[in-house]
């Protein structure tokens, strides 16, 4: 059984990477910042399979990380696995965009995974043993019209993962990056029906992926011991 922490869990995509956690016996703290109704249907749900805990915070604020982290420990024991999830989008051509806008996507979707990654490397390092999957997204590799914040920060989530990997290698962790493409998922419901199937249509497998395939990517870095610094681009075969 490992001690695993998914950030972002509230939402759909985090949700099922929990899920297929807890379903293989795995211990799992559900990070979550601002949808308490949701975790607790995951908690009522999950808790039938296996060990788990909700554990809030801000991941753009350090002290508040800091918190979430030690709250799982006391629960759980030292963090095996970690999945920086937590995300949010913003579409918007750049000229129209505040500062504060791009800022918030940043350290939402890119600061929050530095300062997650800081305080679980750390224990990992120690035991000289851990892996961390980081979700990033088609758009953080070709870019995407009025979607240049997203974008970005999906690119830094790559660099940082890329980046990660060498450095930490040597002392046995495994850094990896999941990069989906149009996935099923809350995020993605302001779509209309036409814009869906207009994208689809570029598909090769001609439909949007599930949550749950995003997660069986995930489960599988965890179990792959030499794979490291990559990124796997889960998307139907578009790119």
């Amino acid at each position: 059984m490992r001690n695993v922490l998914v950030t972002g869990a509230s939402g759909g995509i985090g949700s099922a990477i929990a899920r297929a956690f807890a379903e293989r016996g795995d211990s799992v703290a559900l990070g979550y910042n601002k949808n308490e109704e949701r975790i607790n249907e995951l908690l009522a749900e999950m808790n039938q399979n296996g060990r788990v805990v909700a554990v809030q915070a801000d991941l753009t604020r350090e002290a508040e990380v800091e918190r979430m982290f030690a709250e799982a420990e006391r629960e759980q024991g030292e963090i095996d696995v970690l999945v920086n999830c937590a995300g949010i989008s913003h579409m918007a051509m750049l000229t129209d965009m505040t500062l504060g806008e791009w800022n918030n996507v940043m350290s939402t979707n890119l600061t929050s995974a530095f300062l997650c990654c800081k305080r679980a490397l750390p224990a990992m390092v120690r035991k000289k043993t851990g892996c961390i999957i980081n979700i990033g997204s088609i758009w953080g590799e070709v870019g995407a019209s009025c979607e240049a914040a997203y974008s970005a920060s999906k690119a830094g989530i790559l660099g940082l993962s890329k980046a990660l990997a060498k450095e930490c290698g040597p002392s046995g962790i495994r850094i990896n990056c999941i990069s989906p493409g149009l996935i099923k998922t809350e995020m993605n419901a302001a779509l209309s029906d036409e814009d869906i199937r207009a994208f689809c249509a570029d598909v090769p497998l001609g439909r949007q992926g599930l949550p749950e395939e995003i997660a069986a990517a995930v489960v599988f870095l965890t179990d792959s011991e030499y794979i490291t610094g990559q990124v796997i681009s889960v998307n139907g075969g578009i790119f």
